[in-house]
């Protein structure tokens, strides 16, 4: 299998296959500038003449090629570049079809970074991974990539000696190790002043948020156990001096007592009134020694807090993207829209329109698609009419991609 890997990056000397227009590091940021055009909204005015579809999807294929090339590079600066540039692509378009054919050769590539790089490198190839799984769906593909990337990742996430912000990127791994990690920040029995924060909780913090989310997909006979071992801890997090472990702790609190009580309807927490007015202490904190902002912040998240662990309560949210709307109206979903939101930043609209993987975990059934004649009558933006022109496009090609001859693999350029 490693002969495998390998012989989809190497030449016949066993070295790195170089692409001269690429192998330039001024010309690898230029072109870096160019392929993040195809993400900005900005670059589709009302005014504008239509985009040929074809012409910009092979342009940016072309591009992509050079840096998947570029990931290999000798300079950490190319490399991280060229990660940088992949990652707006990934999360502003969907290249199921490209990926497919490349996943072993980015596979590769992202591992040899994580091992390689330093710290920013790193965290760039580590959200490179992220956006792959997505791209991929929940297939056996993105399977392969995690059996892959899984162990690299977790040695990282356990070594004490690797950066904070490596370690904090890199937090795709079971939910000991993620356990083991944020169960660091709970006061010892003899600490009777809070929490206070050190260096790593940032890391404890994304530790945390990690393990929730993976909680949210456990069977209730291990999330029963979860919750039995950590209900009674995590109020402790409430009283940390970091604002953001705060928060972290009260969005967990709230969404643990939702699948508590799923679980169990007669669900019973011996220490509520405790809980409640810790709760409601931060939803109306006046503490004049916290910044205005993060007051702002803190309260706005433990009034919900307070409603769900009080009233069984949750304010929905709606999310609009095109002529279609979800709404959210629970912790467990609010959690997964947020991590998908951090992965997929400006890109997360596209990606429930059009990427299959994100509507079914969202439960938005098929891609929606509306002809030309459609879209000019509803009142949306020029942008958003092009995103259902792009999702149209790829239909398309995905049916007429049986009659093709297979692409080459990275390497090839025409």
């Amino acid at each position: 299998m490693e002969g495998i890997w390998k012989g989809c990056w190497t030449n016949n000397g066993g070295q790195p296959r170089n692409v001269q227009p690429f192998s330039d590091e001024d010309a690898s940021i230029e072109t870096m500038s160019h392929c993040s055009g195809f993400s900005d909204p900005a670059s589709f005015t009302e005014d504008g003449p239509e985009v040929d579809e074809e012409a910009t999807q092979e342009d940016l294929e072309y591009k992509l090629k050079g840096f998947i090339d570029l990931t290999l590079d000798k300079s950490a600066k190319t490399r991280q570049a060229a990660l940088e540039s992949l990652k707006s692509a990934f999360s502003s378009k969907i290249l199921y079809e490209f990926i497919m054919e490349r996943r072993m050769t980015l596979t590769d590539s992202i591992e040899r970074c994580i091992k390689k790089g330093k710290s920013e490198e790193q965290c760039a190839a580590a959200g490179l991974a992220c956006l792959l799984c997505v791209q991929m769906g929940s297939g056996i593909e993105s399977e392969e990539i995690f059996k892959t990337l899984g162990p690299v990742l977790k040695k990282i996430v356990c070594d004490g000696t690797a950066s904070v912000q490596a370690r904090q990127a890199e937090l795709y791994s079971t939910m000991e190790c993620l356990e083991n990690i944020f169960i660091k920040a709970y006061p010892r029995d003899r600490d009777t002043n809070g929490v206070s924060s050190t260096p790593n909780t940032v890391l404890h913090i994304s530790a945390l948020l990690a393990w929730t989310l993976l909680l949210t997909i456990c069977p209730m006979n291990e999330v029963k156990k979860k919750i039995e071992m950590h209900l009674h801890k995590l109020p402790s997090m409430l009283s940390c001096d970091d604002v953001n472990m705060r928060i972290a702790a009260g969005e967990t609190l709230a969404l643990l007592f939702e699948l508590a009580r799923e679980t169990d309807a007669d669900f019973f927490y011996e220490d509520m009134e405790l809980l409640t007015e810790k709760l409601r202490a931060l939803a109306t904190d006046g503490n004049k020694h916290r910044a205005k902002v993060d007051k702002r912040k803190q309260r706005s998240v433990f009034r919900d807090v307070l409603r769900a662990v009080e009233e069984r309560d949750f304010p929905t949210e709606t999310v609009k993207f095109g002529p279609e709307r979800m709404y959210i109206d629970c912790w467990v979903k609010k959690q997964t829209y947020d991590t998908f939101k951090e992965i997929l930043g400006s890109g997360m609209q596209y990606h429930l329109q059009s990427n299959d993987f994100l509507r079914n975990v969202f439960e938005l059934g098929p891609p929606v698609m509306l002809d030309a004649a459609a879209l000019k009558t509803m009142k949306i933006s020029r942008f958003e009419r092009h995103l259902y022109n792009s999702a149209a496009f790829k239909a398309r090609t995905k049916a007429r991609s049986k009659c093709r001859d297979k692409r080459a693999d990275v390497g090839e350029f025409f």
